[in-house]
């Protein structure tokens, strides 16, 4: 984070189990939140200058937290996702969109909103179709978990910013393994 001059992060498969904020050196704070050290767990990690900003945290489930900050006159709502997998069933998913609906519903709409979350899907090449919430740079085609992830764009008057810019694909994917690139992280903004 220091060496890319990030200041604000999330963070997914922390396995921390827990509910606390600690130092994590190099002057950034971890908020987390987890109910098992084996799997799932959330985190937003801050640049110490400003955890004085953080109004409000909610840890919502070892899937879903967000951190609410006053910046100069924005309020600024930082979400972390981490989407159930594509072999999970059907209702470990549909609970973990649930959580990122209220957790939306909860947040005034003259509010800025970033959610960084691995939705663990494709949402794919081309925006035929969804031109208002993607541009067409994402990787491969889209799964019916990228769908999920494009239908939540939707209805929260979002974008899926990372497929607004023309990148080589090797800086596009954010996961590898055994030969199979993925893009399954995505930064959403409202």
């Amino acid at each position: 984070m220091e060496r890319r001059k990030v200041d604000i992060l999330c963070v997914q498969e922390t396995r921390w189990k827990g509910s606390k904020a600690r130092s994590i050196g190099a002057g950034f704070k971890l908020f987390y939140y987890g109910v098992d050290s084996k799997r799932n767990g959330v985190g937003v990690v801050l640049k110490e200058e400003f955890v004085r900003n953080v109004l409000e945290v909610k840890r919502v489930s070892d899937r879903v937290m967000s951190l609410k900050l006053k910046i100069e006159a924005v309020m600024l709502n930082v979400v972390s996702g981490y989407a159930p997998q594509v072999g999970c069933e059907l209702e470990e998913k549909e609970r973990f969109w649930s959580e990122l609906d209220e957790v939306m519903e909860s947040i005034p709409t003259g509010e800025r909103v970033v959610i960084g979350a691995d939705f663990n899907g494709h949402i794919g090449e081309g925006n035929r179709g969804d031109e208002e919430v993607m541009g067409k740079f994402g990787v491969k085609k889209r799964n019916l978990e990228g769908q999920m992830a494009v239908d939540f764009a939707k209805r929260m008057d979002m974008a899926v910013v990372k497929t607004y810019f023309q990148k080589r694909e090797e800086h596009r994917v954010t996961y590898k393994s055994g030969g199979r690139r993925t893009q399954v992280d995505y930064i959403l903004c409202r």
